[in-house]
């Protein structure tokens, strides 16, 4: 098939380096905005007499007759064809003859292919942005059931001091929520409308860009030509943006296959949402998780890909910004993948509450309290930081608790214990006393959950 910028050349371009050259195996999922696209692009050729309107009136309904028979499956797509963009112009033609070549009169390939990405990828941005609102939603309901659930904060994977289960997964809801304000701030960035640029220089037509604007819901446009076609910064920005979601993704993934370990057996995980050993019959793999902590790689790739593809391209439009595709649309479906079997993952696992409260129990955690307890009775916090470092080792040495201890033991490292350090140690009391905000108190944990699911709101 001659190709339809084929006048210029003498030659039939050679077999691989058509292959080579073609993007429709992965553009082709940009379809339907081509095709939104072009049904504004012709409406205002018609409305501005560039062409006629019963001409830009026929190309719409062509148009929609196409969209149409790619929903259905009437029509497949020609993997011979270039790009999405020349294989849709081309069924155009097929159907509607002159008229149908009359579609790209002020219009590049450039500006077209630019307009079409970021329409995409804003229907994109939204569905990942509900989709993080869900897990945000999730992890508030897991913590609104585990206000009280006492459980060991860790440092250096080493038990530190008692916090709640509930103020541990809501650190991570803070997480999501910067996640959503970034996708946010990238849609801003996004939704500018790049159409009348054309190749690089803009057009001698006629056209009314804010006509196209309005039509398809861009907040304004673009301000440079050669900018508008050359502009990938938020293509980057959203592979960032989706690399930086899927690190705490894998930061949370790594937590679930620790927690729901023989070595800290504090959760498990739904039968539906794990797998077994080919060969281990007593094996129950957190496989999700591990496979959202692996994907995180490949959008911190896509990312890499993506800076080093536009590092070093002059202006405009360069055929290395073909690469731009495969990448963001791969980081785009690896999110919310994980994104979709994460949620459920989470809904469904069991929280196990009395190994929490065990593993509270052992570890010393609260003897920053009990170093806390003698400085409210008096003494330097350096004094009261030693005298508790010795009771630990007295602990150890004897294999006993502060809890166990008895007041005489206190007493022999100083004169100010009374009976009252035992309800100041106690973890409950630990996680209750810690009220100030961001704080692990339930009332602080309630007000969290609150900010959250007002802001997602």
């Amino acid at each position: 098939m001659a190709k339809m910028w084929a006048g210029r050349f003498k030659k039939e371009v050679n077999s691989k380096v058509n292959d080579f050259n073609s993007s429709i195996s992965f553009d082709k999922a940009m379809y339907k905005v081509d095709i939104l696209g072009s049904i504004a692009h012709a409406t205002m050729l018609g409305k501005q007499e560039i062409i006629s309107k019963e001409e830009a009136d026929l190309i719409v309904s062509g148009l929609n007759d196409i969209l149409s028979d790619l929903d259905s499956g009437e029509l497949e797509f020609d993997l011979n064809a270039e790009d999405i963009h020349m294989f849709i112009e081309e069924e155009l033609t097929k159907r509607l003859g002159v008229t149908g070549k009359r579609l790209h009169t002020a219009r590049s390939r450039n500006d077209q292919v630019a307009l079409d990405i970021r329409m995409y990828l804003r229907e994109e941005i939204d569905e990942i942005i509900d989709l993080v609102k869900q897990l945000c939603n999730t992890i508030c309901n897991i913590a609104q059931e585990n206000m009280y659930t006492v459980m060991p904060g860790y440092t250096h994977l080493q038990r530190a001091q008692p916090i709640t289960f509930a103020h541990h997964i809501m650190a991570y809801a803070q997480m999501f929520v910067r996640d959503i304000d970034r996708l946010k701030d990238c849609y801003k960035r996004t939704n500018k409308m790049p159409l009348g640029s054309g190749a690089l220089a803009s057009t001698t037509y006629n056209i009314d860009r804010q006509l196209v604007c309005d039509l398809l819901g861009f907040d304004e446009v673009t301000q440079n030509s050669l900018d508008g076609v050359s502009d990938r910064d938020f293509c980057m920005e959203l592979a960032n943006d989706i690399a930086i979601l899927m690190v705490h993704l894998s930061r949370f993934s790594e937590e679930i296959i620790m927690w729901c370990s023989w070595e800290f057996k504090f959760i498990e995980l739904d039968d539906a949402y794990s797998t077994g050993s080919s060969i281990m019959p007593q094996k129950k793999n957190p496989d999700i998780a591990e496979l959202v902590r692996g994907k995180s790689a490949r959008a911190i790739s896509n990312l890499n890909n993506l800076l080093c593809m536009m590092k070093g391209l002059p202006l405009a439009y360069n055929k290395d910004m073909q690469e731009d595709k495969e990448a963001i649309f791969d980081s785009v479906n690896t999110i919310k993948m994980c994104l979709e079997n994460f949620i459920p993952m989470l809904e469904t696992m069991t929280i196990l509450k009395d190994n929490m409260k065990n593993a509270s129990a052992k570890g010393f955690i609260n003897a920053t309290d009990c170093a806390d307890y003698l400085v409210k009775k008096g003494l330097a916090f350096r004094d009261a930081y030693k005298i508790t470092g010795q009771l630990v080792s007295y602990c150890i040495d004897n294999d006993k608790t502060l809890e166990t201890l008895t007041l005489n033991e206190y007493k022999q490292y100083s004169e100010v214990f009374e009976e009252d350090v035992f309800d100041s140690i106690a973890l409950i009391t630990c996680v209750m006393e810690r009220n100030v905000v961001g704080g692990p108190s339930p009332k602080q944990v309630k007000s969290q959950i609150e900010n959250v699911k007002k802001t997602i709101e």
